[in-house]
């Protein structure tokens, strides 16, 4: 098994959701919005594209918990080498390893969708915002699925 794409960037969370906003401009975005955690640091980037289907809301999130305990597990197996140890699974490194790796994502998506491979809204569907709540589409599949599924509040066992 190969490292994490992006494990060894140095790049500031800040700047690569700055160039996430560009790339996102060069697409037609009409409007962009970051959210913050509570420290200051980009927790989502929120936008409006045109789709076959009118102008829709996405929403994406870099899920930082997740990418510090990959870290961690690489690490810990040996498949981390570049910097100390500290570096290689700190918070911050967390955060600028989990944008760099959802601009990577983004630019792939965008780049089908140049294509005309697929449509912007089948290429970024899970990231959807759907509803007044503002959930993605795919909170609300799972949270409908926990419903539906044996152990769930709904239609589970009883």
């Amino acid at each position: 098994m190969a490292a994490p794409v992006n494990y060894t960037t140095r790049i500031d969370a800040a700047q690569t959701v700055a160039e996430m906003q560009a790339l996102l401009a060069k697409h037609g975005a009409r409007r962009i919005a970051v959210d913050y955690d509570g420290s200051g640091v980009p927790s989502s980037l929120d936008f409006m594209l045109d789709t076959p289907h009118g102008q829709r809301g996405f929403s994406l999130p870099a899920n930082v918990d997740r990418m510090e305990r990959l870290l961690a597990a690489e690490e810990k197996a040996g498949r981390l080498k570049s910097g100390s140890r500290a570096e290689r699974t700190s918070r911050a490194q967390a955060e600028r390893v989990a944008w760099r790796v959802m601009k990577t994502w983004l630019e792939a998506q965008l780049a089908l969708v140049a294509a005309e491979m697929v449509d912007v809204d089948q290429a970024l569907m899970a990231f959807l915002v759907v509803g007044d709540a503002g959930q993605t589409l795919y909170e609300v599949y799972k949270e409908r699925e926990a419903l539906a599924l044996p152990g769930g509040t709904e239609g589970g066992a009883a």
